[in-house]
């Protein structure tokens, strides 16, 4: 642990740390990921990110002299199990925020429950209609969907890539992507030449992709989360389907590859958060300290290397915790703290909130990213 402690010193003595002493009391920080389930690669690495940096602050003399305690429960990806477990957050344990949910679907389900209770929620999740429009409770840290959309578009432009073939997952994320990049595609010139969706716990995709094979499109989009887009990209590969690939910022880990197999997803391309590629970025890039820092410290703990969805809940704690120092603890004063953010360098991007804006991250917070003998390449 004093290993730990010196890594992540640097993230937090000019940013968190207040004094040495504890005050009285806690601060409650309840935490709601899908740490078992399909949604697993999403809520395990935000749950272990939450629990090494509230041990990393306690160790160091807590916020303002106060110690944080994480209450943190495992929701299964399950939407009806995460609004019970919001309650119980909220009713029993008192929290004074919550950082969670892992996936849209929960997180759209528990706005209602942090709205009626007034306390803070900073989804996990990338869903645009988790905050937009703006709740005043709710706030995300992935960047919002249309950003990773108009990222891949804007790609694709350059590349003289027209027609589009759309292949999305019928749940919160795949919907609002879909509906997302629809809206951009219309806006930009593109055409959508082929719209077809499939169930999340869909094992086989070729019929939807053979349909596409015919009517020969200059792309094919797939927007999703794990399990669905490695299938995807395995049956494209066995289809022989030599149209480029997009993936959403919804598979950027290596779990994706793992999954999907390094022959079958090379050169598939990706808008992604510099967790993925910051050994490729220039050190004088404003996040690439704090990227290196979380990944080693990661992996001394973990084993393996820190992902962009542990990223999320680190973006989370950072908010809340900038929060709580400068405007104080109690659920209105952080929920008023992280609004107020600006410029604040973190794992998905700079932040920067405001009344209007729960999100505060535009198109820089991702790198478009190609596959690459099973690892990612960054894309000029």
């Amino acid at each position: 642990m004093k290993k730990m402690s010196l890594l992540f010193c640097s993230v937090f003595v000019s940013f968190v740390f207040a004094t040495v002493s504890f005050a009285s009391g806690t601060i409650k920080i309840g935490g709601l990921f899908a740490v078992t389930g399909p949604a697993s690669f999403l809520g395990e690495p935000e749950k272990k990110t939450l629990e090494l940096l509230v041990k990393d602050v306690n160790e160091k003399g807590g916020i303002n002299g106060i110690k944080l305690e994480a209450v943190i429960y495992d929701t299964g990806g399950d939407a009806t199990k995460a609004v019970q477990l919001a309650t119980k957050l909220i009713k029993d344990d008192k929290v004074s925020v919550i950082i969670g949910p892992s996936t849209t679907g929960e997180s759209m389900a528990v706005i209602p429950v942090v709205e009626k209770e007034k306390i803070p929620l900073i989804s996990c999740a990338a869903g645009i209609k988790i905050t937009d429009p703006v709740k005043q409770w709710v706030f995300k840290t992935p960047a919002n969907d249309h950003i990773a959309a108009e990222k891949i578009l804007n790609y694709m432009t350059g590349k003289k890539q027209k027609s589009i073939a759309l292949l999305t997952v019928t749940d919160g994320f795949g919907a609002s992507g879909r509906e997302q990049i629809k809206a951009l595609a219309k806006l930009k010139g593109f055409t959508i030449v082929a719209d077809e969706v499939y169930g999340p716990k869909d094992t086989d995709m070729t019929a939807q992709l053979t349909k596409i094979r015919g009517i020969k499109p200059d792309a094919i989009i797939c927007w999703g989360t794990n399990p669905g887009p490695a299938v995807v990209t395995k049956n494209v590969k066995q289809l022989g389907i030599k149209t480029p690939l997009y993936m959403s910022h919804g598979v950027a880990s290596k779990k994706y590859i793992e999954l999907a197999g390094a022959d079958a997803a090379e050169g598939v391309m990706l808008p992604a958060g510099k967790l993925a590629i910051y050994d490729a970025l220039s050190k004088s890039d404003v996040q690439f300290k704090l990227l290196k820092e979380y990944d080693q410290g990661y992996k001394k703990m973990y084993g393996v290397e820190a992902s962009t969805f542990g990223g999320y809940a680190y973006d989370a704690f950072l908010l809340m915790s900038g929060a709580i120092k400068k405007s104080g603890s109690t659920p209105e004063q952080i929920r008023n703290g992280i609004e107020q953010s600006n410029k604040l360098v973190s794992i998905s991007g700079v932040f920067s909130m405001s009344s209007k804006d729960h999100n505060g991250l535009d198109l820089s917070a991702f790198e478009m990213v190609k596959i690459v003998k099973g690892d990612w390449s960054l894309v000029k």
